[in-house]
């Protein structure tokens, strides 16, 4: 009997799988930090056989090569895929034999990128289960505009082909298991269900239910800002990731944490919105533990710029170095735990700034006080509808267009809060005053503010 373990990267919205039978198993896609996969094998008592990659990443750095080094298993590769790592490249049909009964068939499914690759898991001769990647997703597919402009439109036009062949030469009862769709911006759209069947896929999704011309057209239409850190993804994928330290940083105290911010270092607090603002070093960013750290966080900050950490706990220090070196950024200069007071300079003061309401912004406004308001969401959520005579600066873009805020009090705000806060911070660090907005964006016409809509360009 075969089984299917799913491992959540919630961070970062993907999923990583290892399947396999009573003694052995292979490990799809698998993050950075390989030693989960390792342990979820270890609870199953099998070895892992096979590491077999779908695609060179664009959003996360994998752990597939250093999983390979570390069991001894091979490691499955797309022949079509640049790589500077000796690997075993897997063409169309080829086939290997996971476990007795158990074998697992590369099925090329081009479109998220030219070479990528889908796995198909055949018990006793019936496919049971196929690993799509970035390829057939659950109510969606993969983009097709991380590679190469002038490859968008053609790799679109090759999704639609790749998920009408997943859906024409498997049963409907097969298990669709990819990685991209729940959170990551390589998925065209964001899934709304937890799994899904070739059936299921073949009577929902877009990519099966249109015809090739509309499918393109919309899909092209409909994609969104691509995350800056991408860039440096599929090249270091391609040269062969290094294992990962996960040890504990140095600490720091008040007076390293000056001298980094000083020496224009980046130094980002991981505590709860609502904390920082009531007390926070000056000049340090807020990324929120809990929230999307890594891709954000990775979003904005100049690439190679040393960060330090600070945090309630070390368990939070630790989850975001495991949450980081996902996408590259390895090892924190330093980090700092516990009471914020002890984060400054002595005789030095806590920063702080105010949070508010949608409603408070309404009240603001209907005193007549002359404020900004920011919105910082992307461009299609602002689509949908926006503060009237607000600002727009996307978050992802706000570290260098903060002169384009204008002069006076900032109020600034997202869908939700986390962006907002980070927003806020980058604000206050620039020595602006600034009021994060902490609320649903549909709180702003319920307290009475006026709404603009417009078109996708808008």
């Amino acid at each position: 009997m075969f089984f299917v373990d799913t491992l959540e990267i919630e961070g970062l919205g993907n999923r990583s799988y290892l399947a396999g039978g009573p003694r052995a198993a292979v490990a799809v896609d698998p993050p950075r930090d390989i030693d989960q996969i390792m342990a979820a094998a270890a609870r199953r008592g099998v070895r892992i056989a096979f590491v077999a990659e779908t695609h060179v990443h664009n959003d996360y750095v994998t752990g597939g090569l250093e999983l390979a080094r570390v069991t001894g298993a091979r490691y499955l590769v797309p022949a079509g895929a640049h790589v500077s790592f000796a690997r075993t490249p897997v063409a169309d049909g080829d086939t290997v034999t996971v476990d007795e009964g158990l074998v697992l068939r590369a099925m090329a499914t081009p479109g998220h990128t030219p070479h990528h690759t889908s796995y198909v898991l055949a018990e006793d001769g019936r496919g049971v289960a196929a690993f799509t990647g970035g390829s057939l997703l659950i109510g969606t597919v993969g983009r097709p505009d991380l590679v190469e402009p002038r490859l968008t439109e053609p790799l679109a036009r090759a999704q639609h082909a790749s998920a009408h062949r997943l859906a024409d030469e498997l049963d409907d009862d097969v298990q669709v298991l990819p990685t991209h769709g729940f959170g990551s911006f390589c998925s065209s759209a964001q899934a709304e269900e937890d799994a899904t069947t070739i059936g299921e896929e073949r009577a929902a999704n877009d990519a099966l239910t249109l015809d090739v011309e509309t499918f393109v057209t919309q899909m092209l239409a409909g994609l969104d800002d691509v995350p800056a850190y991408y860039a440096h993804m599929g090249p270091a994928n391609a040269a062969g990731p290094a294992p990962v330290d996960l040890t504990p940083p140095r600490r720091a105290d008040g007076e390293e944490i000056a001298s980094r911010l000083a020496a224009g270092e980046w130094v980002v607090d991981l505590r709860s919105r609502t904390a920082f603002a009531a007390g926070h070093v000056a000049g340090s960013f807020n990324f929120e533990g809990e929230g999307k750290l890594a891709t954000y966080l990775a979003w904005l900050i100049p690439w190679g710029k040393p960060v330090t950490l600070l945090a309630d706990s070390p368990e939070q220090i630790a989850a975001a170095q495991r949450e980081l070196v996902r996408v590259g950024i390895d090892r924190p200069a330093a980090a700092a735990t516990g009471d914020p007071a002890h984060w400054v300079r002595p005789g030095e003061q806590l920063a702080a700034f105010p949070r508010a309401r949608f409603a408070d912004l309404a009240d603001v406004r209907e005193r007549g006080d002359d404020v900004v308001v920011l919105d910082v969401r992307r461009d299609s959520e602002r689509a949908g509808g926006f503060v009237t005579g607000s600002v727009h600066v996307p978050v992802h873009e706000l570290h260098g267009r903060i002169g384009e805020v204008p002069r006076g009090s900032v109020w600034v705000h997202c869908a939700g809060g986390m962006r907002a806060a980070i927003a806020a911070s980058l604000l206050d660090a620039a020595g602006r005053d600034v009021v994060a907005i902490d609320d649903a964006f549909g709180a702003a016409a319920e307290a009475g503010l006026p709404l603009t809509r417009t078109d996708r360009t808008g």
